[in-house]
């Protein structure tokens, strides 16, 4: 994601649309620099990646590709795709669908407990997403099936999400800034409040903006 953040609460709720269609996330609460290591208590559950379910410490933005795949296929079905109960039932419902994942996932799992509750659950078999999503274009189907990838690592990033043909009327290059990575994880982990603050008021003013190259301004 841009500037090397992790969102990890991306839900329906938490973003917002304007009349130009733009996108916005509105709650940055659980947001976090990719370094970071985070506890599995993050996300609601229903969008909640299975690397996260699953107790890995370390995961990258690919957890917010899981869940941009949950909010897209709610979108298509105008239902929650894994609406678990607690997370038991989260997991067992994202494998019913995407599969068991293999042995080199799970050996990849820092976990020993979820490693082995993995290990000695059915043989899920991924499902028809044709069956699954029928009202879908063939398009969407597809996209969907790289985003809801059990294995992060094998998940489409964001930049080739909006290379993917079903964005190709929406893709546009130009409108489409990248932020460069933030460097400044170790001063903002030993900053107050405050001391933050001042640093957002500063980073705002010295904030130079830069034209796409196909923008005129008057």
């Amino acid at each position: 994601m841009e500037g090397g953040m992790k969102f990890l609460d991306l839900k329906p709720g938490n973003i917002g649309v304007n009349e130009n269609n733009d996108l916005k996330i509105l709650d940055f609460g659980l947001a976090r620099i990719c370094e970071d290591s985070m506890t599995s208590y993050v996300a609601t559950r229903w969008y909640r990646a299975p690397e996260i379910i699953l107790n890995r410490t370390q995961y990258n933005s690919q957890a917010d590709i899981w869940s941009v795949g949950c909010i897209m296929a709610e979108l298509i079905t105008g239902r929650t795709l894994f609406p678990g109960d607690n997370e038991i039932d989260q997991i067992t419902m994202i494998m019913e669908l995407v599969g068991k994942p293999n042995d080199d996932f799970l050996d990849k799992m820092t976990s020993v407990q979820a490693r082995s509750y993995i290990k000695f659950m059915p043989n899920y078999v991924p499902q028809d997403f044709n069956k699954v999503f029928p009202i879908a274009t063939a398009q969407a189907r597809n996209i969907l099936q790289q985003m809801l990838v059990f294995d992060p690592e094998k998940r489409l990033s964001a930049e080739q999400c909006l290379q993917h043909p079903y964005f190709i009327h929406w893709h546009d290059p130009d409108d489409e800034p990248t932020a460069p990575f933030f460097e400044k994880v170790s001063e903002l982990n030993e900053c107050t409040v405050d001391a933050i603050k001042l640093l957002m008021l500063n980073e705002i003013r010295n904030f130079v903006y830069k034209p796409p190259p196909n923008e005129v301004i008057e």
